[in-house]
């Protein structure tokens, strides 16, 4: 769906929003902290700019991000997880202006980190940034997939199949979906007032998934580290515009 002026400028609004949500919990990142606490931090961003949660009680989730360390991969719920020094977390956040949302993602460091987890880290977001610069107007949708596969694969990664970005407005999640690797057509082409969330998810080993009893988080299976980027990303007239940056 493409989206009017008046649309774009409510879902910069809500970018704005998610982008002080990963300013505020990335500089609270360090050993001894709990997941619930970085929900908390970005629940009093949310209430500051008078904005809601896109992640609260979708489908039931009980939080306003996702807090995913180490072999998760995505969809972790805050709670009780104490970070420890040499861990990586991916921190996903959601925010409504208007009825507009926004939704993006990265991962950090705890504290000193491993050589082999700063360059999935680095990887993962150079990955997302190449699918980004595939969303222009006029080129393929999968293309992105293309570009964010060939940067992790290059790398000697492997990219997760179940879990894709999608197209986000007046809901969080909206067809069509955004693959990280090439499903093998094209997809539809991009147009100008477009609006996606890029989110490749990136492992160490394989792409091979499974879930935990708990309904939510998503594990590699074979326990390696995981790592996630995401921005919510507008096809204009002058190329890719970052609204969660």
């Amino acid at each position: 769906m493409r989206r009017s002026a008046d649309e774009l400028n409510k879902m910069r609004k809500a970018g704005k929003v998610v982008a002080e949500m990963h300013e505020a919990t990335r500089a609270a990142i360090r050993p001894g902290v709990t997941t619930a606490q970085l929900n908390e931090i970005a629940a009093d961003v949310l209430a500051k700019r008078g904005a809601r949660s896109n992640f609260l009680n979708y489908h039931g989730f009980p939080a306003v991000i996702c807090t995913s360390p180490n072999d998760m991969i995505v969809h972790g719920i805050p709670g009780s997880y104490v970070l420890r020094e040499g861990d990586i977390i991916s921190v996903d956040c959601g925010a409504i202006i208007e009825g507009y949302h926004g939704d993006a993602a990265y991962t950090a460091g705890v504290g000193e980190i491993s050589d082999e987890a700063q360059r999935l880290i680095e990887v993962t977001e150079r990955s997302l940034w190449a699918g980004i610069e595939q969303m222009k107007k006029g080129n393929r949708l999968n293309e992105v997939g293309r570009a964010v596969q060939r940067v992790a694969e290059a790398a000697g990664y492997s990219v997760v199949r179940e879990y894709v970005g999608h197209a986000i407005g007046t809901e969080m999640h909206e067809e069509p979906q955004v693959p990280n690797y090439w499903p093998g057509t094209p997809g539809p082409t991009l147009k100008e007032g477009m609006v996606f969330a890029i989110e490749p998810m990136v492992n160490i080993g394989g792409f091979e998934t499974y879930m935990l009893d708990d309904g939510w988080s998503v594990m590699t299976e074979d326990r390696q580290l995981s790592a996630h980027f995401e921005h919510t990303v507008a096809v204009t007239d002058n190329g890719p515009e970052v609204f969660t940056a």
